[in-house]
């Protein structure tokens, strides 16, 4: 409540009527470095999705069904109150604050959580309605002690775990500028930065990149990253690639020194307001996507290769974490936490492996049907065996990055958990073994994985899957298996996560995730098809499917995938371990349930 007057006093002096906070940083980052935490620090919400609006009197947090259980925890004494987001990531505060004020107010925010989308859409709508839309730092006053920017080093990550050269990229880049028409691009997207040089650091909770920016033209390129982040032998490296490296802040004198009337590429949903207001008065913006991101999205064949190795390392770790629950549960305490504490354990056993690649969803029974919950030392509960218990997780190696859901059967299943859980198996079954034509974009795969749980009348409010870097963002663009009609084909060389999923609040949820690789699959008279390659190696569990509710297809499926999770994984794991992932997998048959149902 302390911070929230504090805030009021500075937009009362002002004469501001609405403060926006972000969850943001300059470069539209999805988990953020501790100094850019302002959301958890004014609130005390730490979802990792919301936007606070603040008016002389009234504070709210807008954010998605995912979070509302959380936030309504987390916001109580805070002087902020929940508003309930209709639609996943849309910014519908705007229309709120058209509503609520009057033509002539003044709307602030820093624009340097901004993206450049939606700086141009605030301040579009804002002004239909007479409102000023302002840039205000309120933060840094009220935040007395807080965090500095992340001092940690940072790497070049070697040319055979790229598959591919800095020069060879920026060549690629630089032919995409041209094409585009223009002279100068602004990268400020960490993965991107970190794709293009082929740089790796530990800036970001769970990603591993490093802050920064960089300048490219036909005849330069410019990083800014901090100083020192780098070894003089690194520095040096990327000078034999044509890359000077420049300070961090360096960044913003660099952008005003841009040659009059350049051409400048920016991605208006990965670069900040802030930064474009530097350019030349006479320089003109062309918004478009990052070619980083279309380039990093379509992996080469080293990245692929290193990814099957690191799918495998992960399904060791899983598969011993499995194991090792349902040997567990109902003879010693676990909870939540500890499970989590015990998964992340067995992935520090894998060679690698440097850390999670987001934080892991650990949710038992109704915990299960909250989408992004956390488990906290408040919420944490013990895991029994009965109900169902939900893993979301993901490793990030030096050759790879891993994201993986599994549901696990505890036992003393009901009618209803079990066909949930069949349902979500077909869509899951159904996304993965899509056949589909060339110029196939997200949502028609989308489409297909949930029509299983629409022929009963079942949704999910989340999307069906998303991209995935290569020991980079767990959560990569631009292409996404989701209701959006975004305009992205699915090409080959692409890794997508598809993930259904039931929730029943109060009750349980249910999602089960696989990564896949696009692939090429028929050719004929009417084209080219694709299809994809699992790529993760987790175990399926089938104790609990309603088999009659499944297609012939569909369990030839399951089986076949079950049957290659138990060859590939077997030769790393001892006799007790080979044993227990022998009968977790083994096949079901086509009539009646599953033999080894838990009563």
């Amino acid at each position: 409540m302390e911070r929230l007057r504090q805030l009021r006093e500075q937009m009362s002096a002002d004469g501001v009527k609405a403060y926006i906070i972000p969850s943001a940083d300059p470069h539209m980052s999805e988990y953020l470095p501790d100094h850019y935490k302002s959301i958890p620090y004014i609130s005390g919400f730490s979802g990792s999705a919301g936007t606070l609006v603040v008016t002389h009197d009234f504070a709210g947090l807008w954010t998605d069904f995912r979070y509302f259980e959380q936030a309504e925890e987390q916001l109580t004494g805070s002087g902020f109150e929940l508003v309930k987001q209709k639609v996943q990531h849309a910014p519908e505060y705007i229309q709120w604050l058209c509503d609520t004020l009057q033509k002539g107010d003044i709307v602030a925010c820093d624009e340097n959580l901004l993206s450049v989308l939606l700086g141009d859409l605030l301040s579009q709508q804002l002004s239909r309605k007479g409102l000023e839309l302002q840039h205000r730092d309120y933060i840094s006053a009220v935040w007395g002690d807080r965090p500095g920017l992340p001092e940690g080093t940072a790497y070049l990550v070697d040319d055979a775990y790229i598959g591919q050269t800095v020069a060879s990229k920026l060549t690629a880049i630089r032919e995409a500028i041209a094409r585009l028409g223009a002279d100068q691009h602004l990268i400020s997207s960490l993965d991107d930065l970190a794709w293009t040089f082929n740089i790796r650091g530990n800036d970001v909770s769970y990603n591993p990149v490093v802050m920064g920016f960089a300048l490219i033209n036909q005849d330069h390129a410019k990083l800014f990253i901090g100083e020192g982040k780098l070894s003089e032998v690194d520095k040096k490296s990327l000078l034999t690639s044509g890359v000077e490296v420049f300070g961090y802040e360096e960044v913003r004198e660099a952008i005003k020194h841009i040659p009059e009337h350049s051409l400048v590429l920016i991605d208006p949903k990965r670069s900040c307001l802030a930064l474009t207001k530097l350019l030349p008065v006479t320089a003109r913006i062309i918004k478009d996507t990052n070619p980083s991101t279309y380039l990093k999205a379509v992996k080469n064949e080293t990245e692929l290769i290193n990814t099957r190795s690191a799918m495998l390392k992960d399904g060791v770790a899983l598969t011993k974490f499995f194991k090792w629950l349902s040997e567990t549960v109902g003879k010693e305490r676990v909870t939540e936490l500890s499970a989590a504490a015990k998964l992340h354990s067995f992935r520090t056993e894998q060679p690698g492996f440097l850390g999670d690649s987001f934080n892991t969803i650990s949710a038992y029974r109704a915990h299960g049907a909250l989408p992004h919950y956390g488990p906290t030392p408040e919420s944490d509960v013990e895991v029994r065996p009965e109900g169902l218990f939900l893993v979301d997780s993901g490793g990030q190696y030096r050759y790879g990055t891993t994201d993986v859901t599994r549901t696990l059967p505890m036992g003393n299943n009901t009618e209803e958990e079990r066909t949930d859980y069949t349902l979500v198996l077909k869509g899951m079954i159904d996304g993965c073994k899509a056949r589909f034509p060339k110029g196939t974009c997200g949502y028609q795969i989308d489409a297909i994985a949930r029509k299983p749980l629409w022929d009963h009348a079942i949704n999910y409010g989340h999307g069906t899957g998303h991209g995935v870097g290569y020991f980079l963002n767990v959560h990569e663009g631009p292409h996404v298996f989701n209701a959006t009609a975004t305009p992205i084909s699915i090409e080959l060389g692409m890794i997508t996560s598809i993930e259904p999923g039931i929730y029943r609040p109060g009750k349980h949820g249910i999602r089960i995730e696989n990564l896949v690789h696009t692939v090429t699959d028929v050719s004929n008279e009417f084209g080219d098809f694709y299809a994809f390659e699992c790529l993760t190696l987790a175990p399926i569990s089938t104790r609990i499917v309603r088999k009659e509710i499944m297609s012939p297809a569909q369990i030839e499926w399951l089986n076949s995938y079950n049957a290659m999770v138990f060859e590939r994984l077997s030769p790393f794991l001892n006799e007790d371990e080979v044993t227990w992932l022998k009968d977790e997998t083994k096949a079901i048959g086509r009539d009646g349930y599953s033999p080894r149902q838990h009563t």
